[in-house]
Formats: C-alpha cells, structure tokens, sequence
C-alpha cells in the first residue's frame, strides 16, 4: 500500500523549499506530534462541553485577545463563520444578513445550510474579485434604505489581498442601527499584538473568528471564534453552535497547538512581530525602489501588482518556485506572500535577490468582478438542487448552482442561484476557471 500523501509531504519537508505561505509555523512549530495525538479521555476534557483543560486554555486565549469570550475551533474559520451567522440568527430572530461580496465560499455554504437572504454590499465603484471596500457611508444609506433591518453586517477584513475594512466607523454605524457587525478576520490574527492594535476586536467589532494556523505557529486547522465585549451570548449557546458544524472528535494535535499558542503570544511574539514586521516594511522599500507595485496592505502581507509589472502573477510564481520560494497565492494579476516570525532572516534576503527587475510597464485590465449578476434561485435552492457541470461558454444564461473557485483564494465568481452571464463568463475566463457547476435545467 503506497502513502501519496505522507510521501509528500515529506519530499516537501526534505526540499528546504522556503515556506512564503500558510501556516504560520513553516515546518518549526513546538509539536512531536504522533505521541500527543489523544482523544477526549478522563481529564482531557471535550471541546464543546468544556469545563476543565479546555475552558481553562480558551479563557486564556480571550485575555490576550481582549475578547468577552474566545472559543477554539478545529475545523478552521470555516465552521466559525457558520457559527456565527448561526449565532446572529438566534440572537436577532432576522435571517438577512448584509455583506460585503469577497466572501470566502464557507459563507455561500452557511447561508445555504441556514437558508440565509443575502444583500451583497458592492465597492462605490470598479472593484475586483479578491477586494471589495466598503464606504461607511454607504453602509449608513443601504442601512437607513433597509425595509426591515439585517441580522448583521458581514465583513471580509483583512481580504486576500491584505486590504484592511474602516471596522471602526463601520462597527459605529451597525451599532447605530442596532445590528450586529461580524468580521472573517481569517488573516489577522496576529493584529491585536501589533504596537498599535488595529484587530476587529480592537475596533468594535461584535463576532469575529481569525484563523489562527494561517498567521500564528499553529497547526492547520486551528482557529478562533472571538465574542467582542458587548455580546452577551452564553457559552453553552456558543458551543452548540460550533458543535452543528463541526467535527466530534476535534483533534488535539490542533488544541494543543492553540493551547501551546497563548504562551507565545503572551511572551515573545508581540516582539518578534514587530521585527517581522520591520523586516517586512524594508523588503518592501527595496522592492519599490526596484520598480515593483506593491499595494498598501495589513502589515503581514506583501502583495506584488505583478501584472502592473509587464508580469502576470503566476508567471512571477513559478520562476520563483523555480529557485525554491513557494507563495501563497498568485493570479494573473497580483503574487501573495505570507511571511511570519517563523520565517528566518535568510528567507527575506533570499527572496529579495531571487525577484527579477520588472522590465516593463503594462495597465492591468481584469474584467470587473462586480457585475450585480441576477439572483434567479435563493442560495439554498441552488446549491442543493440537481446540478451538471459545463463548459463556461455553455453556462451562459444558466443559473449556478455550487461556487466554482479553488482555495486559496475562495472567493466565488458566481454565487448559487445567480445567473451565469457573458460578463460573469468574462471573469471566469480570466481566472482559467473552465467548468461550472450549474442548476440541471427540466
């Protein structure tokens, strides 16, 4: 019997391939591993029944964070961003929600689960797939224009391309409304320990889960859902929620992961960030002086314009792989890269010389993203109807069924129960998204 998957993992392991991408701890984190891989026996306590070990770790977790209550997860942000819609529907009785469109798919597959009714929030103007910036004062009119009130505003902050929401003036607004302001912080975890804490938390934000695997020295999978100082949910509801969609054997790999965690954020990491970040910021000054386009971004992402650049962005990837560097995500466009503490000093120098000069200047011309596409089905409906897969070209004036787009970065094109038209197509021709998964017609 052949291993594919442990094999390669430890080719990958054994290559000395500099890790520039998820997770956080690169290959170095503070497990053994196998030997501590239990279950939930006496003393050990369980996950969605906590009341020792487990309770214990967590109420240390949202000291740091500053959080009311702070729960873990295993299953990633994927089962905190069900949670909390699931949360935000038991606490307001309404099942809208408002939302900023560069949602991960785990939102699509919640409000499908839930039979949510979304109201997408669109950028003023422009816009692209990966970023969708939200002005407070159209927040304030969509709002004010609302015929009843949604059980929460929905944020991506910070977005797969680092861009960071105002979550301040938007918490001020929703609370002015009285709604509910939840927050994927998947990529920011590490926010709250900055010199200046800019984490959603931070700025008023009322349910928030981060990814802590994504951004911290924790083992993929292990993640965070945040209640912010004014939410008086209990725990138990807490726990039940998670418990709807999450696994019930959580590993404990992953828990002691976030449990060795909270002794490195309380010690050495909120120092080792900022030479990370300064590390960062100097990459990025040489790197501007070379002629490379680098959008303002959260302070742990360095995202390359590359197509800006007479480059496209999986071009740039692979002469980077080429040369042993793997990064987080590249498109036509942009080159994402995550570095963190646990990347060595080497690891910066060897990027910085292993990037090319850009030669050339071009305007990038993605097709826009936000093309307001025609609701035909409630998510719900489509997701779960019948479905075939076709070709883009043959997807036309058909309605999707299952969002089509590979993680990273997650982000659907189309969402379940749009119709699939040319300008849709457009956007999936660019991203070499081929098939579509869409509602079987008859």
């Amino acid at each position: 019997m052949d291993t594919p998957v442990f094999d390669f993992v430890r080719r990958y392991a054994d290559s000395g391939t500099v890790r520039l991408h998820m997770p956080g701890h690169k290959g170095r984190g503070p497990l053994g591993c196998e030997a501590l891989d239990i279950t939930e026996i006496k003393g050990a306590d369980s996950l969605y029944e906590a009341e020792g070990i487990l309770a214990q770790s967590e109420r240390n977790a949202a000291a740091l964070f500053g959080a009311r209550r702070s729960f873990y997860s295993a299953g990633g942000s994927s089962q905190c961003v069900k949670a909390m819609l699931f949360l935000a529907m038991q606490l307001t009785g309404r099942s809208t929600v408002f939302a900023a469109r560069n949602v991960h798919r785990s939102f699509v597959h919640a409000a499908a689960l839930l039979d949510l009714r979304v109201e997408w929030l669109w950028p003023k103007e422009g816009g692209q797939l990966l970023s969708c910036p939200i002005d407070p004062e159209m927040l304030e009119r969509a709002l004010a224009a609302a015929e009843s009130l949604p059980a929460a505003v929905y944020l991506t902050s910070p977005d797969y391309l680092g861009h960071l929401q105002p979550v301040e003036r938007l918490a001020e607004i929703c609370h002015h409304f009285g709604v509910l302001l939840l927050v994927d912080n998947a990529h920011g975890a590490y926010l709250h320990f900055l010199p200046q804490p800019c984490h959603p938390l931070d700025f008023g934000a009322d349910l928030c889960c981060d990814s802590a695997h994504k951004t911290l020295p924790v083992l993929t999978g292990g993640a965070y859902l945040h209640l912010g100082r004014s939410v008086t949910l209990s725990e138990d509801a807490v726990r039940q929620a998670l418990a709807l969609f999450g696994s019930t054997s959580p590993s404990y790999l992953i828990l002691q992961s976030l449990d060795l965690c909270n002794r490195y954020l309380a010690e050495r990491f909120p120092q080792e960030l900022a030479q990370t970040v300064e590390r960062i910021d100097t990459l990025r000054r040489s790197l501007a002086e070379q002629g490379w386009q680098l959008p303002k971004t959260e302070p742990m992402k360095l995202v390359l314009h590359a197509s800006a650049c007479g480059i496209a962005g999986t071009a740039l990837a692979d002469l980077l792989r080429a040369q042993g560097i793997e990064c987080e995500f590249a498109d036509p466009d942009y080159l994402v890269l995550m570095p963190s503490p646990q990347n060595a000093e080497q690891d910066f120098s060897h990027l910085l010389s292993a990037l090319p000069r850009p030669a050339a200047r071009c305007a990038p011309c993605p097709p826009a993203a936000a093309c307001r596409p025609k609701q035909a089905m409630s998510i719900r409906e489509a997701l779960f109807f019948a479905a075939e897969e076709l070709p883009i070209a043959q997807a036309i004036g058909r309605i999707c069924a299952a969002p089509t787009v590979s993680c990273p970065p997650a982000v659907p094109i189309a969402v379940s129960g749009e119709v699939i038209d040319e300008a849709l197509a457009a956007v999936f021709d660019y991203y070499g998204i081929r098939t579509v998964w869409t509602v079987r017609q008859g």
